[in-house]
């Protein structure tokens, strides 16, 4: 049994994507169940169909199947997927949302509150997915994209510790990446892109791609590559060589020394080096 831990940003969301996919993906479906009113009506059609590709926008996901129909799904905070073995539902008092089986394995969306049935060329008029920005783990996405964000009127006149977590600018960024792009970038979170000269603004654009395609890579951990093995092999936990500020309060910077802070921003708590990241 697999599943997304932790509160899902975009690389869990992909992460979890990547293994319904590899489950269900061109196999013969055995059963859809939808567990929303409104929407077991597509079950039999679906079930005469097969799933052609999972894709992520951001934080939400859509199942396309190759009769027309997709299937958008958003976790929000409580929604979980599990890939389990046929009819071997995990164990849990969630409530089933969605599920597709296949003789090979089951796909089983868990407490989402948020699931809608689409025609596949729908799907990029869909409201939430309309609004987001460029999604930094699509192909078509790169560091000159955000470079030229961070120039934008629309955007660069708003702090970088509030305009990361803004859907419209970046697409599946949440608050551990936000306060580890910052750290990297060596941005301090009051600023503003306007305010930064162009070689700073490029590396925050860098950092932006850089730290969420490996929180994608690792499964979450966004710490330097030989920082994270020089850590692991010193016996520390995952949670204590996972990130390089995020959650680490008071305890001391692994670049500089210097004592983490922590303050709110966009009502969430953001973390920073004061002595990496100064204040411009």
């Amino acid at each position: 049994m697999c599943q997304a831990a932790g509160v899902p940003e975009g690389p869990e969301i992909r992460r979890a994507a990547d293994k319904v996919q590899a489950a269900i993906v061109g196999r013969p479906i055995r059963q859809i169940f939808f567990g929303l009113p409104g929407l077991s009506k597509y079950a039999r059609a679906m079930e005469r169909a097969r799933v052609e590709e999972v894709q992520t926008f951001g934080k939400a996901m859509v199942t396309h199947f190759d009769h027309g129909l997709s299937v958008y799904s958003h976790n929000q905070l409580y929604g979980k997927w599990y890939t389990v073995r046929p009819d071997q539902d995990p164990a849990t008092n969630r409530q089933l949302r969605f599920a597709v089986r296949t003789d090979h394995r089951d796909a089983l969306l868990y407490s989402a509150s948020t699931i809608e049935v689409l025609r596949r060329e729908d799907v990029r008029d869909h409201p939430f997915i309309s609004r987001l920005g460029p999604d930094p783990l699509h192909d078509d996405v790169d560091v000159t994209t955000f470079s030229k964000r961070l120039r934008d009127p629309a955007f660069s006149g708003r702090q970088v510790g509030t305009l990361l977590l803004e859907q419209s600018f970046a697409a599946g960024i949440g608050n551990y990446l936000r306060s580890e792009i910052l750290f990297f970038a060596g941005v301090h979170p009051c600023a503003k892109p306007r305010a930064l000269d162009g070689n700073t603004r490029r590396k925050l654009a860098q950092k932006l791609v850089e730290i969420t395609r490996r929180a994608y890579a690792t499964g979450g951990v966004t710490d330097e590559p030989r920082r994270v093995k020089r850590n692991k092999k010193d016996g520390q936990r995952r949670g204590e060589y996972r990130h390089a500020v995020f959650r680490r309060v008071k305890q001391p910077c692994r670049a500089c020394g210097a004592t983490i802070s922590e303050a709110d921003f966009s009502s969430r708590r953001l973390f920073w080096c004061p002595r990496c990241q100064p204040a411009v």
